[in-house]
């Protein structure tokens, strides 16, 4: 064969938004690979993400006792953790609930322009995170599938060589996994070990709405998103006075906008 007919091995990754700074500021950080190249890395990598790796179905939407109900399945088609790798990484659901009008009555997970989910605790304080959850009642409760690492005090950190153990730990479980004998090293942490709906290939999360005034039919949209590099990971690196921290601070508040993709979509009327 000519060397133009030679096949090509491809390893697609989770991390498309990096991908995409590499691209964007190439000749900065001196990157040689074209920036053709880089596009179509970003392109296989979102297009992976968005096919083979989960599900989200919303099920059982009805009206009880003033309430809108609606349960939420996500099942993860992995066969590690979801996500994996550096934990810098999380997914969440992102949940929208609109009235007949079209009106958005409630909203859960919303991604910002900077990068902060809304309502998650970690983003709007670095010493806290937001808990698993079996129920969502509130606008401020998120449920965030990710790791959260402690120091020697117990206090939430982003830096490697301070941590000592996992606060949280409730990243979506591969089929086969037994959260019950799992080895302290990949165990489940946090509320989630606890869950019953938490297992090997998913989790159930079941979503209460207050009605107020509302009129259905109500519409529910479901999102279940992902985010290699999570907005607390970036503030962290803010206060440290040095030329590669701030320059990638940069970076990230430049497109923190597009530092999310969304891995599955569902829709349900009731």
């Amino acid at each position: 064969t000519h060397n133009n007919e030679v096949p090509r091995h491809v390893f697609v990754g989770g991390n498309a938004f990096v991908l995409g700074i590499l691209k964007d500021h190439r000749e900065e950080l001196g990157v040689i690979a074209p920036a053709a190249e880089l596009a179509a890395s970003v392109a296989r990598t979102e297009d992976h993400l968005s096919k083979d790796t989960g599900t989200v179905e919303v099920k059982n939407a009805r009206m009880a006792g003033g309430r809108f109900d609606f349960d939420v399945t996500v099942t993860s088609k992995s066969g590690h953790k979801l996500p994996t790798a550096y934990p810098s990484r999380r997914a969440w659901l992102h949940l929208v609930v609109r009235d007949r009008g079209g009106r958005v009555v409630f909203e859960s997970g919303a991604l910002g322009r900077d990068g902060a989910i809304k309502g998650n605790d970690s983003d709007t304080d670095p010493l806290k995170f937001e808990p698993h959850y079996t129920e969502i009642t509130s606008p401020e409760q998120v449920q965030v599938y990710e790791s959260v690492m402690a120091d020697p005090e117990g206090r939430p950190t982003t830096g490697l060589l301070t941590a000592l153990k996992f606060a949280k730990d409730n990243r979506l479980l591969p089929y086969g996994f037994d959260k019950r004998t799992a080895d302290a090293q990949i165990a489940v942490h946090g509320e989630a070990e606890a869950d019953a709906d938490f297992v090997a290939g998913g989790d159930h999360v079941f979503y209460a709405m207050p009605l107020g005034d509302a009129q259905g039919p109500f519409t529910v949209s479901a999102e279940l998103w992902y985010q290699p590099i999570a907005y607390r990971w970036a503030m962290n690196l803010k206060k440290y006075d040095a030329m590669e921290p701030q320059r990638f601070v940069g970076y990230y508040e430049q497109t923190a906008a597009n530092s999310g993709v969304i891995l599955a979509h569902a829709e349900a009327t009731r």
